[in-house]
C-alpha cells in the first residue's frame, strides 16, 4: 500500500487537522508516514501546502515528485489547480467548491471549475454550505476528509477512531461534530 497525498488550501482552513487525522489512522495501521514541512502556515489567509506520504514499506523521501500524487485534498478550488502538475494520471482531486478570494486577481470561478472538471477523478463539494446546513460549521475540513476516504484507501472506521483520539481532549461535542462531518463527506462522495 502506498498513498501520496497533497493537502492544500489557505491558512486557517484546517489542513493540519486533516493531516493529523490521516496520520493518526495510518499509524494505528502500522503504516509508515512522512510529512514534508508545511508551507504557508505563518500567515492566516496565505496558501498552505503539505506532502503526506503513507506506505506499508519504508519511505525514503517526504516530498512528492511531479506526477506522483495519488490524491490532492484541497480546501480551496484554485489551490487544487495550483498542485495539479503533481497529480498522477489516475489520481484524485477532492476539493471544496467555495473559493477563498484572498488575492485581487483571483481567477474567474467558471474557468476554475471547468479546469477542475477536466480531471477524470474529481469530487467537488460545497463543504462550507454542507457544514452550516448540518450544524457543524467548524468541521468543513472533515467533510472534505470524509469525501476523500475511498481515494485515500483508509478504512472509514479507522478515520473515525483517529478523530476520537485527535479531538478527544476537546470534549465529546467536538468529537461528535467531527464524526458527523466525516459521515456527511462520505455520503457526498457516492
Amino acid at each position: 500500500m502506498k498513498t501520496d497525498i497533497i493537502l492544500c488550501g489557505v491558512g486557517g482552513q484546517g489542513i493540519l487537522s486533516i493531516a493529523t487525522i490521516i496520520g493518526e489512522a495510518a499509524l494505528k495501521e502500522n503504516l509508515y508516514i512522512k510529512q514534508a514541512e508545511v508551507h504557508g502556515m505563518s500567515q492566516r489567509g496565505g496558501d498552505v501546502q503539505s506532502n503526506l506520504r503513507i506506505s506499508s514499506d519504508p519511505i525514503r523521501s517526504d516530498l512528492i515528485a511531479l506526477g506522483g500524487a495519488d490524491v490532492i485534498i484541497s480546501m480551496e478550488p484554485m489551490e487544487a489547480l495550483r498542485y495539479l502538475p503533481y497529480l498522477n494520471k489516475n489520481g484524485w482531486i477532492i476539493t471544496s467548491s467555495a473559493p477563498y478570494v484572498n488575492i485581487p486577481n483571483y481567477p474567474d470561478m467558471d474557468v476554475v471549475m471547468k479546469d477542475l472538471e477536466k480531471v477524470d477523478n474529481v469530487i467537488i463539494l460545497d463543504i462550507e454550505k454542507a457544514a452550516k446546513e448540518n450544524g457543524v460549521p467548524r468541521s468543513a475540513n472533515v467533510i472534505l476528509l470524509g469525501a476523500a476516504q475511498k481515494a485515500l484507501g483508509i478504512e472509514y472506521n479507522k478515520l473515525e477512531d483517529a478523530i476520537r483520539r485527535v479531538f478527544g481532549r476537546k470534549g465529546e461535542a467536538v468529537v461528535d461534530a467531527n464524526i458527523k462531518a466525516l459521515a456527511i463527506g462520505r455520503e457526498a462522495q457516492k
